[in-house]
């Protein structure tokens, strides 16, 4: 499986790991589905930061965009004004929105992803579903013992594949394949991290189910070089109220702070803060770099 870091280690010791490693590939991985917020900022960093102290470090832009019910011109920009505010580049990926949509946008990358498809299937770990997202949604996060009794062939029109996950999995029975044909944001993931090479991956805690449904597709689709993945769950930040930020409930953007030229030094120093270094005079990037290198490697 990827080698998902024990909860009780930390970001610090993630990080100091990962820059002693043979290799070090990071990808900073947003979806074009609203304005990025102060927590998007913050993981963009710490992968950055990943990438950054290592000697030979690789940084990937891969914008997350087959969901493109949600994409918007806007959001696909902001992303790109969002990380030259940061100062944080990359090596890897599109240019600009244009190069995103010319070159790089996820419907490029089919061939990579439908080989997984078609092992599931063959391996018969995927079932058809016809049950709308409503039908699902009285069931919270789980997914009923009898709608996995459908019965349905693989090509039914319209249908969706989901994984047939075995009894208390973290994410049961999530989809693989939509209703439209195109493979789900789990299969589009694990797919081009394998393409791309990432070694490391830095995320959310609420991506821990994620990791999850991707260890499984892994396995079952035979697709082994994720299986060395090293994969950090941190925890998130939390608004006022508690409550973790959000794109789609409306949390403040960071686009109104890059667009009255505020400086990005805050969201630095609290990178340095959270890693457990002193952030007094950190500004960007290579600030924090080296704050890094002087204390921990």
């Amino acid at each position: 499986m990827p080698s998902i870091a024990d909860p009780t280690a930390t970001l610090t010791h993630f990080i100091q790991q990962a820059a002693s490693a043979p290799a070090c590939r990071v990808r900073i991985a947003p979806t074009p589905s609203g304005f990025l917020h102060a927590g998007n900022a913050l993981n963009f960093i710490f992968n950055a930061l990943c990438a950054r102290v290592h000697p030979q470090g690789h940084i990937l832009l891969r914008i997350d965009d087959l969901d493109d019910d949600r994409k918007r011109p806007e959001f696909v920009a902001d992303i790109f004004d969002t990380l030259r505010w940061l100062g944080i580049s990359w090596d890897q990926g599109p240019t600009d929105p244009d190069d995103f949509e010319q070159r790089w946008s996820q419907k490029y990358f089919l061939a990579d992803m439908l080989p997984g498809l078609e092992a599931l299937a063959a391996e018969k770990q995927v079932f058809a579903c016809m049950k709308s997202r409503k039908a699902c949604a009285p069931f919270g996060d789980t997914y009923p013992d009898a709608f996995r009794l459908q019965g349905l062939p693989l090509d039914t029109p319209n249908a969706a594949w989901r994984a047939d996950t075995p009894p208390g999995f973290p994410l049961p029975c999530f989809i693989v394949r939509r209703r439209d044909g195109m493979p789900s944001y789990q299969m589009a993931s694990v797919a081009l991290d394998i393409k791309f090479g990432i070694t490391h991956i830095i995320r959310g805690d609420d991506l821990r189910t994620s990791s999850a449904a991707q260890y499984w597709l892994a396995e079952k689709a035979g697709w082994q070089p994720f299986k060395n993945v090293r994969i950090f769950h941190h925890s998130l930040i939390k608004d006022a109220t508690g409550q973790k930020l959000s794109k789609s409930a409306g949390a403040t953007s960071l686009r109104e702070m890059y667009l009255r030229k505020a400086p990005p030094a805050l969201f630095f120093q609290h990178a340095a803060k959270w890693l457990g270094l002193p952030e007094k005079n950190i500004q960007n990037l290579f600030d924090l770099v080296a704050l890094f290198k002087a204390h921990v490697v």
